[in-house]
């Protein structure tokens, strides 16, 4: 999903460019495609996963997986867009601002993911606004 040299992203622009095939990837429902930018061991946390899966905190890629396949059932029509992306090389810390319309409501998230050495998520959280 986008130009990494040792787990990190090259430059902005790549960090951009990722997010942008994140919302892409998203906008499709591409589980399958989304989800190879996990590491098997990741930690996901989100308010719709409580109501979803009956936690908060998910931890593993096939528990992220039922998460979503079940969120995206819900779910009749989707788009992102992504408004702002804020990369932190220091921490491999990657933070897409999107506006989100989901069934005809339309509010702004913010997805933050931490990336480890091999150039794979580790750790996310999403959280809503207005």
């Amino acid at each position: 999903m986008g130009a990494r040299t040792t787990g990190v992203f090259a430059d902005r622009a790549a960090a951009i460019a990722y997010a942008e095939r994140w919302a892409e990837g998203w906008n499709r429902r591409d589980l399958d495609a989304i989800l190879a930018h996990f590491e098997d061991a990741v930690e996901f946390t989100s308010p719709k996963a409580l109501a979803a899966v009956g936690v908060p905190t998910v931890r593993g890629k096939a528990a992220l997986a039922d998460y979503w396949r079940i969120a995206l059932s819900r779910i009749e029509s989707l788009r992102f867009v992504v408004h702002r992306v804020i990369w932190d090389p220091a921490t491999l810390e990657l933070a897409i601002i999107y506006d989100r319309d989901v069934n005809g409501v339309r509010d702004r998230a913010a997805e933050i993911l931490a990336f480890g050495a091999s150039g794979l998520i580790v750790r996310g959280e999403v959280l809503y606004g207005v």
